[in-house]
């Protein structure tokens, strides 16, 4: 891989996942990196970060960069991507990539003007229990799937114990957000169903609120899709999630048999961490590449989508998860959104957004 220059816009907490993910990319290094809290400054500089700045678009002015990895939360990806598109960067976006589909093809079109590439964040399918599934699946293993069922539920903005964090403001605005669960996660679950069945069609949706959060904390999604399969797509913030262990399933139902990704995630997962970081030691003695953030098991998955995309950067080839598919899948929860129009909760999912082309 080329020497490529990657800017960070936004060192708060999933900037500094993607600033450690880079030390195991060869060839690509985070130079600088932006954030209006001093603390984050601070914990990127301590971090090797050569130079921070408080806003974004003096970094993007003033830093000759390759790439740039928007950080920053939803209301400001569209502004952020479109700048660094225009600053001449490939750009990797947290997700979800954008709060409305007329967002998302700015950023599109931004891309597109000034001949960069565009990547999403949408790490599920990065997941090691995941890609055993995908792996399973192609090999025809079960045969044709009529019916599978993916889910995740966490507790949306709220820390969980014993962690005690304040919760940033905007976390609980849906216009600052996009929307709800629906929005935060089923990004990532619509992504893996087209990554497995190809293209989706959504056939219902439900949302509601049920702990009184100005948008929706539980949704349930009905989709057909490409392959013949019809899945259900649950997400939900109502329920305590301690990490490293995280609240979710993915499950294929085919002819031939089940594939369940429970049965592929480690038995206990404090004990799967330190053998991994003893493995990691080991190789590093004998001079050998360690498998990066494989102790943390699900911080995989970022670093392996974002390795994808400097990768597809550095050999000048799209990126597997592109801006056109970050868009789709803001696509299908806007059309989640309007076909549960009625149910609790569905008036204040997704975001009221005037898009402009300022």
């Amino acid at each position: 891989m080329s020497d490529l220059r990657v800017g960070l816009l936004g060192a708060g907490n999933i900037g500094t996942v993607h600033l450690q993910s880079t030390r195991g990319i060869d060839g690509a290094s985070v130079v600088a990196a932006a954030d209006v809290v001093p603390d984050n400054r601070a914990r990127a500089e301590k971090q090797g970060v050569p130079r921070t700045y408080e806003d974004y678009t003096d970094l993007l002015a003033e830093e000759d960069l390759d790439a740039a990895i928007v950080a920053l939360p939803p209301f400001l990806h569209a502004e952020a991507t479109v700048a660094a598109a225009e600053a001449g960067c490939h750009v990797f976006v947290e997700k979800p990539f954008a709060r409305t589909v007329e967002e998302g093809q700015r950023m599109l079109d931004a891309a597109e003007a000034n001949d960069v590439s565009l990547g999403v964040d949408h790490t599920i399918r990065y997941q090691p229990e995941v890609q055993t599934l995908k792996e399973q699946y192609d090999a025809g293993r079960i045969g044709h799937v009529p019916l599978a069922s993916i889910a995740r539920i966490n507790n949306g903005p709220f820390a969980a114990p014993p962690a005690r964090q304040p919760v940033s403001g905007w976390m609980l605005d849906p216009d600052a957000t996009g929307g709800g669960a629906l929005m935060d996660l089923g990004v990532h679950l619509f992504d893996v169903l087209e990554h497995f069945f190809g293209e989706l069609t959504v056939e219902y949706a439900h949302v509601d609120a049920s702990m009184d959060l100005p948008y929706e904390d539980s949704a349930l999604v009905v989709v057909s899709t490409e392959a013949g399969t019809q899945a259900t797509v649950s997400a939900g913030f109502f329920q305590w999630e301690t990490p490293p262990e995280i609240t979710g399933y993915f499950r294929l139902e085919g002819v031939a048999d089940t594939l369940r990704s429970e049965d592929h995630l480690p038995k206990q997962f404090m004990a799967h961490a330190a053998k991994s970081a003893l493995e990691n030691v080991s190789k590093r003695a004998r001079g050998q590449e360690p498998a990066y953030f494989k102790p943390t098991y699900y911080y995989q998955a970022h670093y392996r989508a974002l390795k994808d995309f400097l990768d597809a950067v550095a050999a000048g080839e799209e990126p597997p998860v592109n801006g056109a598919a970050g868009l789709r899948m803001v696509e299908h929860v806007q059309t989640a959104y309007e076909m549960a129009e009625g149910t609790r909760a569905a008036a204040n999912a997704g975001a009221n957004v005037e898009v402009t082309d300022d």
